[in-house]
C-alpha cells in the first residue's frame, strides 16, 4: 500500500507545501513599531481604529487587515485617496492577499508586513 497524502500527491497538496514557514505573517511595521497582526485590523485617522495614521490624507477608515484561513489580507474601505500596495492603488471593497514584506502606503504613511 502506498503512503502518501494528499499533501505529496495532488496539485493543491505540492501547492501548500511549497509555502515555507519564513513566508508566514505575523506583525506590520509602522512608525518604527512591530504590530502584531490579530483577526481583523482596521487602519484609518479616527481614534477607534487599531492603528491611527494621523495624515490628512487617510480617511477616518481608510483600510483594514483580515485574516482568512491561515493568511492575511488587505481591503479599501472606500477611501477618498486611496490604498497602495507595493506601489499600486488597490480597488476598494476587493480583497488582496499579503506576503512578508509588503509595503502599504496609505497618504504619506507606510505599514510593512513581516
Amino acid at each position: 500500500m502506498n503512503d502518501e497524502t494528499i499533501i505529496t500527491s495532488s496539485a493543491v497538496g505540492k501547492r501548500l507545501d511549497s509555502f515555507s514557514e519564513s513566508d508566514k505573517v505575523s506583525y506590520l511595521v509602522f512608525n518604527n513599531n512591530k504590530v502584531r497582526l490579530i483577526s481583523k485590523i482596521r487602519i484609518g485617522r479616527a481614534n477607534d481604529n487599531d492603528i491611527v495614521v494621523d495624515n490628512k490624507l487617510a480617511s477616518r477608515y481608510h483600510a483594514i487587515i483580515q485574516k482568512i484561513k491561515d493568511a492575511y489580507f488587505l481591503k479599501d474601505e472606500g477611501s477618498t485617496n486611496g490604498t497602495f500596495l507595493n506601489g499600486k492603488k488597490i480597488p476598494e471593497a476587493k480583497y488582496f492577499k499579503l506576503q512578508a514584506g509588503d509595503k502599504i502606503t496609505i497618504g504619506n504613511s507606510n505599514l510593512v508586513i513581516s
